[in-house]
């Protein structure tokens, strides 16, 4: 199923060779992930010089039994070796419980995250707005009057924006060709220049967007450019780079071990929506600050008052109108992060290609987990991952 032989050798051979062509396809994808810094530029996320120490306590989970993806019964022992999974850290009640690695993948690695980047952009809005550096109720063009032409412009609001209710005429279609997702990425630097077609750049790209003929608010629309629209309005409101405002305020207080970076574009501008690399240690240790209502080493780093919000509000009414629906029937949306179900207190973040973060604080647990699965979008995975992690919260809680 995996390919080892990809960037093996130095210098590869030719068909071995991950480039800007084929660096998110798999097999190539297992080595990209986990090296994003060769393949584009970066910017750093400075780490905290006093980390937060973790502490272990060590419980066999890999007998875990839950329905695989074809209803069949596997456990956490099969699911991690068949389905393109490259690190686990399970934590319950503080301490790291279980933690696996595959395909390269270490500790102290640094693993694309995709959008599991706007979770931790939406948890950022509420360090700033808690401090008075931004409104998150403002107008987009407070921050941006350039966006006055835009759909960004005309009413759209930055909480339009950390809950992605913006009316835009935008399909995030990542297996296309062609299209918006393609230009968008293009823009970012993802992908090759377009032949003959003279490159753009994201915030050049960014003004170029325009709306669908939707109010803004009504309807749960996903949008990736609307997460790194606000990363410019932070830039904007801080005066500094996103990775250094990420840092200061947020990496560094929590008690990050690792720096972490992010991947910029041809005039530096990040990719906020999807470019973090960060370790899985790092990863939970962020969620499980989140779980402990933003509380790290007894600090509290993000407002009490802005994960209630994320847990209790969003708009049910704009979710069941929106467009992923089959991935959490009766879920919701708030600042970046899903409520797996309304009746639960699950939330999690979730990026493209088999990355999450699921934080149970009912059983006290949180999963962090990183992958290269071929798919961006493949629902009967992320479905049965789903039925792990609640089957693994269940044995935690049991045994407890």
């Amino acid at each position: 199923m995996y390919s080892h032989r990809i960037m093996a050798a130095f210098p590869p051979a030719e068909d071995q060779q991950v480039t800007l062509a084929n660096w998110r396809q798999h097999p190539f994808s297992t080595w990209a992930f986990r090296n994003v810094r060769e393949l584009l530029p970066t910017a750093n996320i400075a780490r905290s010089p006093e980390p937060v120490a973790l502490s272990f306590g060590r419980r066999y989970l890999e007998d875990v039994s839950f329905a695989g993806r074809n209803g069949e019964t596997t456990n956490v022992s099969v699911a991690l070796r068949t389905s393109y999974t490259d690190g686990i850290v399970v934590m319950h009640r503080g301490l790291v419980v279980s933690e696996w690695y595959a395909h390269g993948l270490a500790p102290d690695t640094a693993h694309l995250i995709f959008s599991v980047s706007k979770s931790i952009a939406g948890t950022l809005g509420g360090i700033l707005a808690d401090c008075g550096q931004f409104d998150p109720d403002a107008p987009v063009t407070r921050y941006i009057p350039e966006m006055e032409g835009s759909v960004y412009g005309g009413g759209c609001t930055v909480r339009h924006l950390l809950d992605m209710s913006v009316g835009i005429r935008f399909d995030e279609d990542y297996m296309a060709r062609d299209g918006d997702v393609m230009n968008y990425r293009r823009s970012t630097g993802w992908e090759p220049p377009e032949a003959g077609v003279r490159p753009t750049h994201l915030r050049q790209y960014l003004q170029t967007l325009r709306p669908n003929g939707t109010p803004h608010g009504q309807t749960f629309h996903y949008v990736s450019t609307n997460t790194d629209v606000l990363g410019w309005v932070y830039e904007r409101a801080c005066g500094m780079s996103y990775a250094k405002i990420l840092s200061q305020y947020l990496w560094q207080p929590m008690g990050a071990q690792h720096d972490a970076y992010i991947t910029v574009d041809s005039r530096g501008a990040a990719r906020v929506a999807g470019g973090i690399c960060a370790t899985l240690r790092d990863l939970a240790r962020f969620g499980e600050m989140m779980r402990n209502h933003g509380v790290s080493n007894g600090r509290q780093v993000v407002p009490a008052w802005w994960i209630d919000d994320i847990r209790r509000n969003g708009n049910a009414e704009a979710w069941s109108r929106g467009d992923l629906t089959k991935v959490f029937p009766n879920g919701n949306y708030r600042s970046k992060w899903y409520t797996i179900d309304r009746g639960q207190t699950v939330f999690a973040a979730v990026g493209i290609h088999g990355q999450w973060i699921y934080i149970d604080p009912a059983n006290e647990t949180v999963i962090a987990r990183v992958s290269s699965q071929p798919l961006p979008m493949d629902l009967d995975l992320d479905h049965m991952w789903l039925r792990a992690y609640q089957a693994i919260t269940a044995r935690l809680s049991a045994n407890s």
